[in-house]
């Protein structure tokens, strides 16, 4: 789903959220129901895919747990309502990058079971892609990070891998990373909400929404 540069959002004044963030948000770019019926059509999709395939499903902390929870919980109950069982490992991981980004090899991967088990195994890597503010030249610039997680990933030979982004910012430059699947393509907008933060605030917030000034002044660090 493509929202538009020129998309109004909706009014705040149409939805309930955390009274503590009053006076802090512009608008909600998209609602938590939208968000719900979107991850669950990415399921279907992703079952499709798979096959009889076994998954391990590696969510990247922290703002991609609750997409990575909410698409697991829709796998699940695919899975129980039809006849082919589909197995499901989640594990999480977290990266951290120095700042010197000329050398990639700087990048370290946090967390997680012992990689080596992903060999011959569907490895459905989950990845909320907004989360990569902390990368932003990284990630929505050339997808570099991504792309040396991938390969860190492909050292284990796994029979698939496959990438889902609940968001992904629509930027000028051709050459940013783009997952397998994705629910929506976003202007290029600071968005919170739905685990999404700023400086830790925020990730209470079920709609996606956009942050005004006075949000990003209360809460800077």
């Amino acid at each position: 789903i493509q929202i538009s540069d020129n998309w109004p959002g909706y009014s705040l004044d149409l939805f309930t959220y955390p009274q503590h963030y009053y006076g802090d948000l512009e608008y909600v770019l998209i609602p938590h129901g939208i968000i719900v019926d979107r991850t669950e059509r990415l399921a279907k999709d992703i079952v499709q895919d798979i096959g009889d395939n076994d998954i391990v499903v590696l969510c990247v902390l922290k703002g991609g747990y609750k997409f990575c929870a909410d698409l697991v919980e829709h796998i699940k109950n695919l899975s129980r309502n039809s006849e082919r069982f589909i197995s499901m490992k989640v594990d999480f991981v977290r990266l951290k990058s120095y700042h010197n980004d000329q050398s990639m090899q700087d990048m370290q991967i946090m967390g997680g079971d012992d990689l080596s088990k992903l060999t011959g195994k569907v490895s459905f890597l989950c990845v909320l892609l907004t989360l990569f503010f902390m990368f932003y030249k990284d990630i929505v610039g050339t997808g570099r990070t991504m792309k040396v997680l991938l390969n860190t990933i492909e050292k284990y030979k796994p029979k698939m891998i496959k990438v889902a982004s609940l968001l992904v910012k629509r930027t000028s430059r051709p050459d940013g990373y783009r997952p397998d699947y994705y629910g929506f393509e976003i202007p290029d907008l600071f968005v919170v909400g739905y685990a999404l933060d700023y400086n830790e605030h925020f990730r209470d917030l079920n709609h996606i929404c956009v942050i005004n000034d006075h949000g990003k002044a209360k809460y800077r660090v």
